[in-house]
């Protein structure tokens, strides 16, 4: 049985069925976001987006990315990560989005507070594959990592669809998988096959009627699926062949459908005046490509003045963790863990990880009386430490078994072996142990108890051939700092040992 639904506008109405109503709220998108029942129930709704009609272009203040607030949909209709992603495209301003390559770094995009973001070809087949964005990467690997993606964050993403993976009947195959994967939106270029990094040598694009024809069918096979997917149609004829005809191509590409367009490996600044002087009623994209690509870096601000509404960052988070990789292996073949600074602490890990949410979500399902994992309750490696067994729950009531941590106070009172020896008083001293770089920078210099010889040498490795022990047994009665190394390791830094 049908019903009617009156929105607050009386002029605009819809007929849903019962099913389609109850949908909504089942429907886990909205459940996760509880304006829909709430504007349900006030009858307020707002209307599709067609990204096809602009609002007059204005000039707003650039601000740092917030996270998105999905918009308001039409009883009956699912609210979409497309959706979203179009609720963007009709906001103000450019918009950034890095480029992604694994569940972790979408994750850390959307932490970041940013409203959307991209896959990255390029950083997938380094992360994945460890080969060049040269074409070795195939259609059902790309799809795969990216269902990982889209499935770790809430934010809408938009997909690196290369050129497709082949003809049109391979191109709507492609946009239907990648809508299947949770993707809001799919980049598909021209270029042929095997393809490859827009900035760099060789690029060959197919014919002008081959590219308009994926378009066309990237928009058939969005229809077929009864998707909104955003369709970003990219070209790479400006290195290939001219700037012209990269603007010809765009202007083809908007009236077959596309969404969004983009021309990658732009020159200078003028050239993305020019092409976003092409179809305005259409949205721009922009590559930034760190680092020494073909396009000018431009301020967000700039390129939102120039009309551009989407910018891409593809190898800022492929870069700087191919760079701190580097780093942290540098100082592990030196013979030293990397310094702190450099990476967060393990229980900052375990927060980015979600640990803690699921320690929080797993008490919902405990069973038994007594936690199994007492370092899930916050227990402090350096206090004394009691362990219920279960034998109370087999129904007996011996006296229970004590674990003891022997702690740091115990040996300043006491000696190793529980006598009263000059070493035992070495607790009350702290070791500063600083590195310094064959550079002259600081790579290192931390604090520990004097006591903790094993951990010392697990900050700094290169010093486990050094019996510390008998150094700091020569300097436990002075009073004062003292130095008890200062030499250079096999990586030529500098290694200082104080004892304060």
């Amino acid at each position: 049985m049908n019903f009617n639904l009156q929105s607050m506008n009386p002029s605009s109405s819809f007929v849903a069925t019962r099913d389609q109503a109850l949908s909504v709220f089942n429907h886990p998108f909205s459940q996760s976001h509880s304006f829909l029942v709430s504007n349900f129930k006030n009858g307020s709704f707002l209307s599709p987006i067609n990204t096809h009609t602009r609002r007059p272009k204005t000039h707003t203040s650039f601000t740092t990315p917030k996270r998105f607030q999905p918009i308001t949909g039409c009883l009956g209709e699912r609210n979409t990560p497309a959706k979203a992603l179009r609720q963007i495209l009709e906001s103000p301003g450019a918009h950034q989005g890095p480029a992604c390559f694994d569940g972790l770094s979408a994750k850390l995009v959307e932490r970041a507070g940013f409203q959307y973001c991209f896959t990255s070809g390029f950083s997938i087949s380094a992360a994945r594959l460890g080969l060049p964005d040269t074409g070795f990467i195939s259609y059902g690997e790309m799809v795969d990592q990216g269902q990982q993606i889209t499935q770790a964050v809430s934010i809408p993403v938009i997909g690196d669809g290369d050129n497709g993976y082949g003809n049109a009947m391979n191109v709507k195959r492609t946009v239907k998988g990648y809508i299947r994967a949770g993707f809001a939106g799919i980049i598909l270029e021209d270029q042929v096959s095997p393809k490859a990094c827009g900035h760099t040598q060789g690029r060959k694009v197919v014919s002008r009627e081959e590219a308009v024809m994926r378009i066309k069918a990237a928009v058939d096979a969005r229809k077929e699926s009864g998707s909104d997917i955003v369709i970003v149609a990219r070209t790479d004829s400006r290195q290939a062949l001219s700037l012209e005809e990269s603007l010809w191509r765009s202007r083809a590409f908007a009236d077959a459908g596309a969404d969004v367009l983009f021309i990658d490996a732009l020159s200078s600044k003028e050239e993305m005046k020019a092409f976003c002087e092409v179809s305005q009623l259409v949205p721009k994209m922009a590559n930034m490509l760190e680092g020494g690509g073909k396009t000018p870096i431009l301020a967000p601000l700039e390129l939102e003045e120039i009309g551009y509404k989407l910018v891409a960052y593809p190898l800022s988070l492929i870069g700087v963790s191919i760079r701190a990789m580097q780093d942290s292996l540098t100082a592990l073949n030196g013979g030293r863990i990397p310094p702190p600074g450099s990476m967060p602490s393990f229980e900052e890990i375990k927060e980015i990880l979600g640990f803690n949410n699921y320690y929080e979500e797993e008490k919902r399902y405990a069973t038994s009386k007594y936690q199994l994992y007492a370092d899930r309750e916050g227990s402090n490696a350096y206090s004394i430490q009691r362990v219920r067994d279960d034998s109370e729950q087999r129904g007996q009531s011996p006296q229970d078994p004590v674990v003891e941590v022997i702690t740091p106070d115990v040996y300043t009172k006491y000696g190793a072996d529980g006598s009263r020896d000059p070493f035992s008083g070495i607790w009350s001293r702290t070791l500063r142990i600083k590195i310094t770089g064959r550079d002259g920078f600081e790579k290192l210099d931390v604090r520990v108890p004097a006591g903790f010889l094993e951990g010392i040498t697990n900050i700094v490795p290169a010093l486990g051939g050094v019996n510390l022990k008998a150094l700091l047994d020569d300097a436990a009665e002075e009073v004062g700092g003292k130095v008890l190394l200062d030499f250079n390791d096999t990586m030529g830094d500098r290694i200082q040992v104080f004892l304060e």
